[in-house]
């Protein structure tokens, strides 16, 4: 699907390129400031994890001055794949520091050149922590709509970022451009590793060559939910932490069913944009 807009911060060439290939990379679009209340709630989250792990006996130090890049890495370094995904290969909790981010002004700027004005933020967002080696890492070649197949939302545009360098030895993105145009492909749950990915047989993946993706953190990638993607394991000795944001337009498919979303940008209704209080309390929008 096409879709020129007047507004947003993306120049031509790059919506064009978007329109062809299925995907656009913004480098450098965040900057430290910008994505340092998501970080804090991810460091956040890993104090509560290293508290568990320390109480349950699995670790003998929480690790707590260790660099924010490694820390998590190293609270599982002795133990087991099913002891990560204890807490899920994804996360979605609703820290303050996560809704700072899908509202960034930057972020609905280039979502808007794209899809226009009225951004509904989609309610399935995840913060990712790429173990190294654990079995979570690896993500199979899959479409973004496999997770939601029944909902009548499109287009949905994945913005994924990463908040440490993501390269080829961590597990950076590798996609197939131009495959945005493709049905919905039947997939099948993953079933070795214990994820329960959606994943599709190497039959299905076409003569469409595949381009792997670095990006620095704070950089963006912005992908349609049909376009082909996956990422490799973490072979290097850190977390390569990263979240994937979605945002549609507001006259689509809220998807209730995976949780609550919110309005995050409107020029029609301003008054109804959801504010962080809001967000906890799972409203969609201001009252």
């Amino acid at each position: 699907m096409s879709v020129q807009t007047t507004g947003g911060s993306l120049t031509k060439e790059q919506i064009d390129f978007y329109n062809e290939e299925g995907y656009v990379v913004l480098p450098h679009l965040l900057t430290e400031e910008d994505l340092r209340p998501a970080r804090e709630a991810m460091e956040h989250k890993v104090d509560i994890i290293a508290g568990e792990l320390f109480e349950a006996g699995l670790v003998a130090d929480k690790l707590e001055q260790r660099p924010f890049r490694y820390r998590l890495a190293e609270l599982f370094r002795d133990l087991t794949a099913a002891d990560f995904l204890k807490y899920g290969r994804g996360w979605r909790d609703r820290f303050p520091g996560y809704f700072h981010l899908m509202s960034n002004p930057k972020i609905l700027d280039a979502v808007e050149s794209l899809i226009g004005g009225e951004l509904f933020a989609n309610p399935v967002y995840n913060t990712r922590p790429k173990i190294p080696k654990i079995a979570a890492g690896a993500v199979p070649w899959h479409q973004d709509k496999s997770y939601w197949p029944d909902a009548n939302a499109n287009p949905v545009i994945t913005v994924w970022i990463p908040f440490v360098d993501a390269n080829e030895l961590n597990g950076c993105l590798h996609i197939k451009p131009r495959t945005q145009h493709k049905r919905l492909l039947k997939w099948h749950r993953e079933t070795v590793s214990g994820t329960g990915y959606t994943a599709l047989h190497n039959s299905q993946l076409g003569r469409t060559p595949t381009v792997a993706l670095p990006v620095e953190a704070g950089s963006a990638i912005l992908f349609n939910d049909r376009c082909l993607h996956m990422s490799t394991a973490n072979l290097s000795d850190e977390v390569r932490w990263s979240v994937d944001l979605r945002y549609q337009p507001t006259n689509q498919d809220p998807m209730p069913q995976h949780g609550i979303g919110f309005l995050a940008r409107s020029g029609k209704h301003p008054e109804r944009t959801a504010t962080l209080e809001d967000w906890l309390a799972h409203k969609p929008e201001h009252e």
